[in-house]
Order: C-alpha cells, then sequence, then structure tokens
C-alpha cells in the first residue's frame, strides 16, 4: 500500500463520498430507527449494528433498477424497515429519514479538513442523493469562504447511484482531468472504493466506523490507502488544518 504522499503525486482534484465520510450519517439514521421502534413500541430495542445492517440491506436493493429520486428510496426503506420490524408505518413516517438530513452533523475534523485540501486541489462530492436533500448538508462543509466546492455530482443529476460509473465519468468530464489526476477518499467500501477499483482511480478509504460498514453495509474492496479520519489524511499530506 502506497504512502498518501506518494499516492497523491500528480493528483489535482479530490473528490468525496458526503453522506458516511463528511457527514456523520449513521447517527442520524440512528437518531431516526430508534425514534421509530419507540413510536411504534418495538420490543427489545433492537441493537445499533442491527439497525444499521438493516437499513444498509434495504437501501442497497432500493438503489437498484430504474432511477427513482432519493427521497423516493428512502421512503422505501421506511416502509420496509416497519415490515421487517413487525409494524404497520403510517404514511405520514415515510418521509421520516429524508426529512431529517438537514440535520444529519457533520463530523468534527470535516470543515477544518476541507478547507486544508482546498489550498492545494480543486474539492468536490459525490453524493447518492438529490439536489434539494443536500442543500442542507452544504454549510456545513465550511467551504464558504474559499468558494465553496468546486464540484458537485449528485445520484439527481446522473440518474444513477454508486456503486454504478456515473458519478465518476461525470467527475472526470466536468474537471476536465484524466483519471490520474483523481483521488477519491470515502467511507464506504461498497458504493466508492469498489467502483474506484473498476474504473482504475486511485481511491483512500476513511475508516470511520474501525473496520464495521455501518450504514454502508459490509464489503471488502480494495482502497490504495486507508485512514481513520480527515485529520489524519490531512496530516499525512503535509497540510496543517
Amino acid at each position: 500500500m502506497s504512502s498518501l504522499p506518494e499516492l497523491a503525486a500528480g493528483v489535482e482534484a479530490v473528490t468525496f463520498d458526503c453522506f458516511g465520510t463528511l457527514i456523520d450519517w449513521e447517527s442520524g439514521i440512528l437518531g431516526v430507527l430508534r425514534l421509530l421502534c419507540d413510536r411504534y413500541g418495538v420490543k427489545p430495542m433492537p441493537a445499533d449494528a442491527d439497525l444499521l445492517a438493516m437499513y444498509a440491506r434495504i437501501e442497497g436493493q432500493a438503489e437498484h433498477g430504474v432511477y427513482r429520486t432519493y427521497r423516493e428510496i428512502l421512503a422505501e426503506v421506511m416502509q420496509k424497515l416497519a415490515t421487517d420490524l413487525g409494524f404497520q408505518l403510517a404514511s405520514a413516517d415515510r418521509s421520516l429519514l429524508a426529512d431529517s438530513i438537514e440535520n444529519w452533523p457533520a463530523f468534527s475534523d470535516t470543515a477544518a479538513s476541507l478547507r486544508a485540501l482546498k489550498t492545494r486541489y480543486k474539492v468536490g462530492v459525490l453524493s447518492n442523493i438529490d439536489d434539494d436533500l443536500f442543500e442542507g448538508a452544504l454549510p456545513k462543509l465550511g467551504l464558504d469562504s474559499m468558494g465553496g466546492l468546486d464540484l458537485l455530482v449528485t445520484a439527481q443529476q446522473v440518474s444513477s447511484y454508486k456503486p454504478g460509473h456515473a458519478h465518476f465519468d461525470e467527475a472526470l468530464r466536468r474537471l476536465g482531468i484524466d483519471k490520474s489526476k483523481l483521488l477519491h477518499i470515502a467511507q464506504s467500501q461498497r458504493h466508492d472504493v469498489q467502483p474506484c477499483n473498476e474504473l482504475g482511480i486511485r481511491c483512500v478509504w476513511v475508516d470511520r466506523q474501525r473496520g464495521s460498514g455501518g450504514a454502508s453495509g459490509e464489503f471488502v474492496a480494495r482502497p490504495d490507502h486507508v485512514v481513520p479520519d480527515l485529520a489524519t489524511l490531512v496530516r499525512e499530506l503535509g497540510l496543517s488544518e
């Protein structure tokens, strides 16, 4: 496995997955699922790991097939979670997950790390989300004073979900660079590291969950480098937060 400075040699742009890498979606998802279990009297309360595994399985299945908006995907996820947990979901509660996204917190190292990276690289986000749902996350990235993101590719824009290749193809097209000039940084091996392997794009795995797949599900791919968090990535690149 290459050192990070070696891996980043010649790189002009870094792209990130957002939810799970920059935004703490596990805590956001768990907050909604615990609320759901309390509201509908699910006893005993499932363990956090079990709830996240259920979410990962159902979301992954829902994203296959003909493209639908992420809001529609999350409504289906809520419905199927309710079925698996043994209760009838009220129609008004189908939007709970989508409506909660704007309240999901950024990781504590996200804003400072992105600002440090933007002093050297173009910075972009490739996200499995709708444009309007991403708006709540954008201010939490902390780049307003530096001109914001250089690139945003959403599932809505490409009518596709990672691990499909459309996000990456569109990113390279918009940036106007060869894949050798791109470094992708992400927490999900299934959604991000695997397609990078398939496309020959260099990729850093941010092991936020310390070996667990979390809400992204368990999957084994081949990252070119591994860091536990973004603060470590910035330090290894010789940048100051």
